[in-house]
């Protein structure tokens, strides 16, 4: 134990004493004794009987039945939920409430800033509780914070960067609320930023889950959050060299897994243990949350959802299956320079919009809806999909590119149709192009013909004109005497 622990120990203890004797008959908060071994055991027991709502999805895998009062199992990149038990029951998070610290940390902070830690950040914690023995006004930088909360879950840290971002802890926690209203959070209310208990501290397995997309969209924190230790190694304004390792079992290989991303620990009295992990296998990128635990059971029943998810769900590309939507014989959307049929497409399926399904289902038994509420700049419709009800996932219509595949756009084209050998795509700009240019060439034809017509015409006029005032100076002149004409009958 460092010097800086021993210390806070005892000034710990001093002030106890202190306040028992100035104070002896004042009330406090405490928090409620955690049950015996036995209690746990049949507490955990009676919660497995709690019905799963994923199971309740007709042909959908059977969910394992597992000792937490809360758990849920979800796709990272599409946020599709494949397991499910009173995901939006609200429960305490414990330490699980530094996902969202970190998440504010790296997005309103550098990794160089110097977090200094003041009296309030180091001795406002309940005595006892996790931390690192960081002493009042030493300085850690940014970095290191985030691996002191992440891989040590340490309470006086979370207070300090709460702090530093925000100006004070209270003003954080408002930022965190209103971080988790963004992320679609219907359940939760946060009062602090390491989670220690608060009966107005709250969250919901969903609404963790969604938190730890977030997280774990940031290769940053899912790099620290993946740390089974870290040196803490001496500087100028915090001088103890120490290490500290994760509790999380899965991140340090105590209990082996493939493909584990990341986690977090927690657990209070009222808590209970509570556990977020992040794994990928197979192409899924799978989050689990279990609330309300015993322990070691929060990553045995981890292992299992994961196991779970894994062996019953399959990643489906959507472009490679799609069949209920056609735009080959729908020209207005294709465009090009040639009106021999090489046009392209307007709109293409997004080739990488992808669903998780059970691997009993096929593609044909999932139902559709088209959305045109989007307002990405190159997306013009969104498809979601449906497995009996439950959402599997979404694919994207948008603006194609040279590169893009064509997108079939028209619902249920019938056989005979799509059938057809050898279809021409006429493009009808360029074809009203050609047939506006060949009526002004044929108007152009015409107005120069009438105008050659109309001057031949006034010249042909013209000359008959000039003939008759000949003939007539002729017979008056006297070159044509009239006794010329007298042997000819007219």
């Amino acid at each position: 134990m460092h010097c800086n622990r021993l210390k806070r120990i005892g000034c710990g203890i001093l002030s106890a004493f202190l306040f028992f004797s100035v104070f002896p008959k004042a009330s406090f908060s405490v928090y409620a004794a955690p049950a015996t071994t036995e209690e746990a055991l049949t507490q955990a027991e009676e919660r497995k009987a709690l019905p799963i709502q994923t199971n309740q999805i007709e042909n959908w895998p059977a969910g394992p039945a597992i000792g937490a009062q809360s758990a849920i199992l979800m796709d990272a990149n599409t946020g599709v939920i494949l397991y499910a038990k009173n995901a939006d029951e609200r429960l305490y998070p414990a330490s699980t409430t530094k996902l969202m610290t970190c998440i504010l940390a790296a997005e309103n902070s550098t990794l160089n800033e110097t977090v200094t830690f003041s009296h309030d950040a180091v001795f406002s914690l309940t005595h006892g509780s996790s931390n690192i023995g960081i002493d009042e006004n030493q300085a850690m930088p940014m970095e290191e914070c985030l691996y002191g909360i992440l891989v040590a879950s340490a309470n006086e840290v979370a207070n300090a960067v709460a702090e530093h971002v925000a100006g004070s802890m209270d003003a954080f926690a408002e930022r965190m609320n209103e971080k988790a209203a963004e992320l679609g959070c219907k359940n939760t209310h946060f009062v602090n930023a390491h989670g220690l208990h608060d009966d107005n501290h709250y969250t919901s397995a969903y609404d963790l889950a969604l938190i730890a997309q977030e997280f774990f969209q940031s290769e940053l924190l899912s790099k620290i959050g993946n740390t089974s230790y870290h040196h803490f190694e001496p500087t100028d304004s915090q001088p103890d060299d120490f290490i500290e390792r994760n509790k999380h079992q899965l991140i340090t290989g105590e209990i082996p897994y493939e493909g584990i991303k990341g986690g977090k620990t927690g657990y209070t009295d009222d808590a209970r243990q509570t556990l977020v992990t992040c794994a990928e296998q197979n192409g899924m990128k799978l989050i689990c949350v279990v609330m309300k635990e015993e322990s070691p059971e929060q990553f045995y029943d981890t292992v299992k959802l994961f196991d779970y998810g894994f062996t019953n769900f399959s990643v489906v590309n959507v472009a490679e299956n799609e069949t209920n939507y056609s735009i080959r014989n729908s020209n207005f959307f294709h465009t090009s320079s040639d009106v021999f049929g090489n046009s392209n497409p307007i709109l293409s399926l997004n080739q990488d919009s992808y669903l998780i399904m059970p691997k009993t289902t096929v593609f044909d038994e999932l139902d559709s809806e088209i959305s045109y509420d989007t307002e990405e700049e190159n997306e013009v419709a969104i498809i979601n999909y449906y497995y009996h009800g439950a959402y599997v996932g979404t694919a994207t219509v948008d603006l194609a590119d040279e590169k893009s595949a064509t997108y079939d756009f028209t619902e249920n084209v019938p056989e005979e149709i799509e059938k057809e050998p050898n279809i021409i795509i006429v493009n009808i700009k360029i074809i009203l192009i050609a047939v506006l240019s060949i009526a002004a060439l044929f108007i152009a034809f015409f107005v120069i013909r009438a105008m050659i017509d109309r001057h031949n015409f006034l010249y042909n006029r013209r000359t008959i004109k000039k003939r008759h005032k000949k003939i007539g100076r002729r017979k008056e002149g006297p070159h044509f005497p009239s006794s010329r004409f007298d042997d000819f009958n007219f």
